[in-house]
């Protein structure tokens, strides 16, 4: 064994652990030729030190991985060698690495995880930023200007299934601005088996219906303004079932029988949701209303890999599509450690996974790699268990109903301008929200 099998990811080490590592390296042809300074094992807790770490150069990286380790202190290799041995690694192992990792965690009877005994899931879309580079944008595509000239950055488009309770990824899936949402998701629906799966009106497609029902999976989904609009049975409690139709061209092929839940948030526009769960008995129109609203725990997710483990409009590091992908990974992989600490830590004291902050988590990991001081079962346990009893300074509260004006604080590339003499206002308490069914009856 060499020094550099001693370099850990701190209290991620408990699931990426180097029997793992060492297992999808051999597994997917990645094992070492000749030995070097950067084997493949290093390389994988590498990148996934990139993520963690991702406003560090290679270098500060590096570094915080081995400072505890003095005999490799002044054995760090050039950005050049990171790169090429990053190169030799390629985005696979990382993918497996994700998806051994990956899983639901929600215990049964965590509030919100479940409706009546179907775990609850969300898919939702997010893009993260690429280095400008040609490969790059001939792989992701990007926005354009009218003329087709390259407008901001190459975009990543990743599409991921979520545990809503938890947060925690279950599957996902990595693509550009070339690729479509409902592509992307399509092949989610294989680690969907019964599970109730929010989406919103961006997903509707009778494709995309029939991959995630005939998988097992249930559906709650936004309808679009054109969707389900002409009942073909009226059901006792105002809602009604609908067809909606797959078209080819100008012609209509299929379609799915679907039931429709309309109803209005504080009097507000009208909502109608779509779902494969016809019975009013067993999933009551005024439930479904309310659960739907728990999709927009995936947009808080792409709040917590973004904003905080990534960083503020920070772009990813990589200038060709392999490492990006290899990147992206990682971000998953760590997001799920993190989540999945988030939720034993919540377990412990019996309280929400929401009300643990995910940015001290975050810290705290980041010190314990630095450290190196959770490298053994032991010190992982006892590291855990400290970081648990720290409860008033990670429990941030019950969430309280708060609203916040939607602005782009970057360029303006998809919203429209505000209307003239509008100012933004500050983020604000709110009353409870009121859901007010429209049935409709015969």
């Amino acid at each position: 064994m060499g020094l550099s099998d001693q370099v850990r990811l701190g209290a991620l080490t408990r699931w990426v652990t180097p029997e793992l590592v060492d297992e999808v390296v051999a597994a997917q042809g990645r094992r070492d030729k000749r030995v070097g300074a950067l084997p493949a094992g290093l390389m994988v807790h590498f990148v996934l030190g990139l993520a963690l770490f991702h406003q560090d150069s290679y270098d500060d990286v590096a570094e915080n991985m081995v400072s505890a380790i003095p005999e490799l202190g002044g054995t760090i290799p050039n950005k050049s060698s990171f790169t090429r041995a990053r190169q030799r690694l390629g985005p696979q192992v990382l993918e497996v690495v994700f998806r051994r990792v990956s899983g639901p965690l929600a215990a049964e009877g965590l509030a919100e995880s479940f409706y009546r005994g179907l775990r609850v899931a969300a898919v939702d879309g997010f893009y993260l930023d690429a280095p400008d580079t040609a490969a790059n944008r001939a792989a992701f595509g990007g926005q354009v200007t009218a003329d087709g000239s390259p407008l901001a950055y190459p975009q990543v488009r990743v599409v991921a299934l979520s545990e809503v309770g938890t947060h925690a990824v279950l599957d996902a899936r990595v693509g550009g601005l070339v690729d479509s949402e409902q592509g992307l998701a399509a092949p989610l629906a294989a680690r969907a088996r019964g599970i109730l799966v929010i989406m919103d009106r961006g997903f509707v497609g009778v494709s995309l219906w029939s991959e995630f029902t005939g998988a097992g999976a249930h559906l709650l989904i936004r309808a679009k303004a054109n969707n389900a609009r002409t009942p073909i049975e009226h059901l006792p409690d105002g809602t009604y079932l609908a067809k909606i139709w797959k078209w080819v061209g100008k012609r209509r092929t299929h379609s799915v029988t679907v039931r429709v839940v309309e109803y209005q948030v504080d009097g507000g526009e009208t909502i109608r949701l779509l779902t494969d769960l016809l019975d009013p008995a067993e999933a009551p129109a005024d439930e479904l209303a309310a659960l739907y609203h728990d999709r927009w725990e995936a947009e808080l997710l792409n709040r917590q890999l973004k904003t905080y483990q990534r960083g503020s409009q920070q772009i990813l590091r990589s200038a060709e599509p392999d490492l990006v992908r290899q990147e992206v990974w990682a971000h998953l992989t760590v997001h799920h450690c993190l989540s999945r600490l988030i939720t034993e830590i919540a377990g412990r004291h019996k309280i929400d996974p929401d009300r643990i902050s995910f940015v001290k988590v975050l810290k705290a990991v980041r010190r314990s790699v630095i450290q190196n001081t959770t490298n053994t079962p032991a010190k992982l346990g006892k590291f855990l268990a400290s970081l648990a009893s720290k409860l008033p300074k990670l429990d941030i509260g019950p969430r309280r109903d708060r609203a916040a004006d939607r602005i782009v604080k970057r360029l303006k590339l998809k919203y429209a301008d505000p209307p003239k003499g509008w100012t933004r206002q500050p983020t604000r308490r709110t009353p409870p929200k009121i859901i007010t069914l429209l049935p409709r009856l015969v």
